[in-house]
């Protein structure tokens, strides 16, 4: 049976609705967020609640509140001259065929207002259960137990974000949301793994001694490891499928504007960099290191100024000191063979793949790597995407690609954006069959356009104004909202916004732990002895 929490009282479609509480309601148990339905004449229309209030018909009351003991009184008090309201924000509404449709009218007086049921979550957010598999469980809504469910196919058709401040769990969603298109084959994953917490085991949220298994701990051969710091995976108990090592050559000037920061290049270092560029193509890089203390001479060959010349040199020098960068012939090679193509073949078969950077955090080679291979595999989509629309035939279509980066704004800021391979995909809407799936947490040092762009959001506590402002540009409702989020608990609480969502919920987050690994299909060797012991 439905629970009643209270009734319409006013409102309005812009500003949202006033309920005013039942007597027997207990106040404390309604929490912003909630999840709610309102039963009008022909429609339902489902809430969330975005504040609350206190009120009294006379404030005269005050003068002479009731004491401790004097408990009638206050129980007539309640039921007349004292109460609560909630405001709600409608957020989608169903006529009687359950048709889904924005919410362009409103309930009238009295209508009633319900805690949702299971039932209307499924109907609302679909079920996991559902033969597509396009439906994957990221959590439940407060005080409920019945799964909020992610469109995977919606999440898929454009590039998404999972936002929160340090220490709010965001690679753990990230994990969730990378299982969840794994487990269900929607999308193939290429995965820069900064700190090594995605592949193998990773410590669990909270800290302490417990490990949670990583994606291919869980399946397996459907992920493969890449590994610039080979000898860190296999200390870490892993094997990585293939060390990764690229040339000099596959370094072009592109991927070095992101870090025109990190670096401080001044933009007369960048210009003599497509100088050396304009005369030794991919071999720029090689003839500059090369150069040692000959600057003078080699700017003067070139034609760019010795000064920017040797700022260049200097900050670029780092490159060498990289094992996973090698010399190579000039001239011996027009792109890089060996492990791009290699990541190509292991997209082909659908097996996800992790870039594990060991202990080569620095934010330097991170971005570095990252520009280089999202940049050549990018490449690589538009000619098939090409070769597809000029086929039309179903083996020739590309598979669904999906790029997680961390540290987000130092790829997509407003000067980055512009120029780089991630605010490229980010603008392009998968039209190439490629999506990002950014992470981080300082969105708003994300470039306004294209985080206006992202389709899904998941977004964890934040307590930065301009950062929630950011993850609610381009939001409907987004004033109300920002009330939502600024209530949520530090761990395990996301604000559920967007493309992939029939409207806005707030969830407590899926637990990752030993029935999420039974979910994903993952039988550890306890599991197959109780059976072995049932049998026998």
């Amino acid at each position: 049976m439905k629970k009643l929490l209270g009734t319409i009282c006013g409102g309005s479609l812009t500003d949202g609705f006033i309920m005013r509480l039942c007597p027997q309601t207990d106040l404390e148990d309604i929490k912003t967020g909630k999840f709610v339905c309102i039963s009008g004449n022909q429609y339902k229309f489902f809430s969330l609640i975005t504040d609350l209030s206190l009120e009294v018909t006379n404030q005269d009351i005050f003068l002479y509140p009731p004491q401790e003991h004097e408990t009638l009184l206050k129980d007539m008090l309640k039921r007349k001259d004292m109460y609560a309201t909630a405001n709600l924000k409608p957020m989608l509404m169903l006529d009687r065929e359950n048709k889904k449709m924005p919410v362009k009218t409103i309930p009238p007086h009295f209508a009633q207002v319900h805690e949702a049921t299971n039932k209307d979550v499924a109907l609302i957010f679909g079920d996991e259960d559902d033969p597509s598999k396009n439906y994957f469980n990221i959590g439940k809504p407060l005080d409920m137990q019945t799964p909020v469910c992610l469109d995977l196919e919606k999440l898929t058709e454009r590039s998404n974000g999972i936002f929160g401040k340090t220490g709010t769990g965001k690679t753990f969603l990230t994990r969730l949301v990378l299982a969840g298109l794994i487990k269900n084959n929607k999308a193939v994953n290429l995965i820069f793994d900064m700190h090594s917490e995605y592949g193998l085991q990773a410590r669990k949220e909270g800290g302490g001694k417990s490990f949670v298994k990583g994606l291919k701990t869980l399946f397996g051969n459907k992920v493969a490891i890449f590994s610039l710091d080979p000898e860190s995976t296999r200390r870490r108990g892993g094997q990585p499928d293939v060390e990764l090592t690229l040339s000099y050559q596959s370094i072009h000037v592109e991927d070095i504007l992101s870090l025109q920061s990190e670096l401080n290049l001044h933009s007369t270092a960048l210009e003599a960099a497509y100088l050396i560029a304009a005369k030794y193509k991919q071999d720029w890089l090689q003839a500059l290191l090369a150069q040692g203390h000959n600057a003078k001479e080699f700017a003067q060959s070139i034609g760019a100024h010795p000064e920017s010349i040797a700022a260049l040199y200097r900050k670029l020098k780092r490159v060498e000191r990289l094992p996973f960068f090698k010399a190579r012939m000039p001239g011996t090679a027009t792109k890089d063979y060996s492990v791009i193509d290699q990541m190509m073949e292991f997209i082909e078969k659908d097996i996800s793949i992790i870039i594990e950077f060991g202990n080569y955090t620095s934010t330097f080679v991170y971005l570095l790597i990252a520009n280089v291979i999202t940049r050549r595999i990018h490449k690589e989509y538009v000619a098939k995407t090409e070769k597809f629309l000029g086929s039309q035939k179903k083996d020739d279509e590309p598979k669904k690609l999906m790029i997680t980066i961390e540290e987000a704004h130092k790829f997509l800021n407003p000067a980055a954006a512009k120029q780089t391979i991630f605010g490229t995909i980010a603008r392009e809407m998968r039209k190439y069959y490629v999506s990002l799936l950014v992470v981080d947490q300082r969105p708003s040092g994300i470039d306004q356009e294209i985080i206006s762009q992202i389709g899904t959001k998941i977004v964890a506590q934040l307590n930065d104004e301009k950062d929630i402002a950011a993850v609610l540009t381009g939001i409907n409702n987004a004033t109300n909202l920002r009330s939502v989020l600024a209530s949520l608990d530090s761990k395990k609480q996301a604000l559920l916004m967007g493309h992939a969502l029939a409207m806005p919920v707030v969830v407590q987050t899926r637990e990752y732990d030993d029935e999420f690994y039974r979910a994903m299909g993952d039988i550890s060797q306890r599991q197959v002895d109780e059976l072995i012991k049932e049998l026998f």
